[in-house]
């Protein structure tokens, strides 16, 4: 089968095409003929094995795993002799998280993993992000900011993967929805709900004097003593970009017993059973047209190398899906 294979760190060139071998699922495991994959900014900085701490996690000289890539959409064609819970033919969704990446023609998921079934009323492509940016905006929005009715939430980044999905899902959570992002994506950002939207290259909202129950920088663009001012009494500045500043942050937050919290969580390192969660949860916001990907651009397998190009360049409006 056709997969993208990296043996190093770099640029978008160590991405190559290459034929590798078909997996084989175990007895709890289902092989899924993937029709769409996702490519995201955690890929790119994956790729480039930056910041170098993280490389404890992917790997010190070169990637852990060779194929990238984590969110998949595509169809069941062969299921393991213990497998209940799914049959050849399901179509279905999902994320690979340790296990082999999703930038191929075909990956082996466990039944009780990171798959659900998927909704008949949207395509691979709409479902492929779903476990990128929308569960980590459910993860960021529900376990660390406990959004409630009438908060006042900021997304910063509101026109990339995880913000197009936080200000739906805020909007649903019935709080007030303030987004921010460039001029040129302003209509998008209030076509998915936000009551308000501020242009950053007009406007720095740390200086209007507005408070937040939440500020989610959905981009690690801003920091905790930047937004301080800018969050209510019992505030949070939740990031899922992990830099030394924030862990600091963090950290001074917790021991010092501030009402005003700096807070981070790896959403990939949650308990499966946990993510799952998230994922039902979604499945139906989707089913029942509550909230939608945003897809900016979708590449053949063959150009996921030019796929990261653009996201490097930092402007992707929602998400970038790799089709079969």
């Amino acid at each position: 089968m056709k997969a993208i294979v990296t043996t190093k760190y770099g640029g978008p060139d160590v991405l190559q095409l290459q034929q590798v071998d078909k997996p084989t699922p175990k007895d709890n495991e289902v092989l899924v003929k993937i029709h769409a994959s996702s490519v995201t900014t955690a890929d790119s900085m994956m790729r480039t094995g930056k910041p170098y701490f993280g490389r404890l996690f992917t790997g010190i000289t070169k990637p852990k795993h060779a194929t990238p890539g984590t969110g998949f959409a595509g169809q069941i064609e062969t299921v393991g002799k213990d497998v209940t819970l799914f049959k050849v033919g399901d179509s279905v969704f999902g994320e690979s998280i340790f296990g082999t990446g999703t930038n191929t023609e075909y990956v082996c998921v466990a039944e009780n993993g990171i798959i659900a079934a998927k909704p008949d009323n949207i395509t691979c492509e709409e479902a492929t992000p779903i476990c990128d940016g929308a569960v980590t905006s459910m993860n960021f929005l529900k376990n660390l900011g406990n959004i409630q009715p009438g908060q006042k939430v900021l997304i910063n980044g509101a026109s990339g993967s995880l913000g197009t999905a936080a200000v739906q899902l805020a909007r649903h959570f019935e709080a007030e929805v303030t987004g921010v992002c460039s001029t040129a994506n302003i209509e998008l950002v209030k076509s998915l709900g936000a009551d308000k939207v501020i242009d950053y290259t007009k406007e720095d909202f740390t200086a209007t004097g507005e408070t937040y129950d939440i500020i989610y920088d959905t981009v690690g663009k801003l920091s905790f003593s930047k937004c301080k001012d800018s969050l209510t009494e019992n505030g949070a500045y939740i990031s899922p970009v992990i830099k030394l500043p924030l862990l600091i942050q963090m950290l001074w937050t917790s021991l010092t017993g501030s009402k005003k919290k700096a807070k981070f969580s790896a959403t990939g390192l949650l308990p499966v059973a946990e993510i799952q969660a998230f994922l039902q949860e979604l499945r139906v916001l989707f089913e029942e047209n509550k909230i939608k990907s945003v897809i900016d651009k979708c590449y053949p397998l063959e150009q996921v190398a030019e796929a990261h190009r653009y996201i490097d360049q930092g402007h992707k409006k929602g998400n970038i899906v790799i089709t079969m």
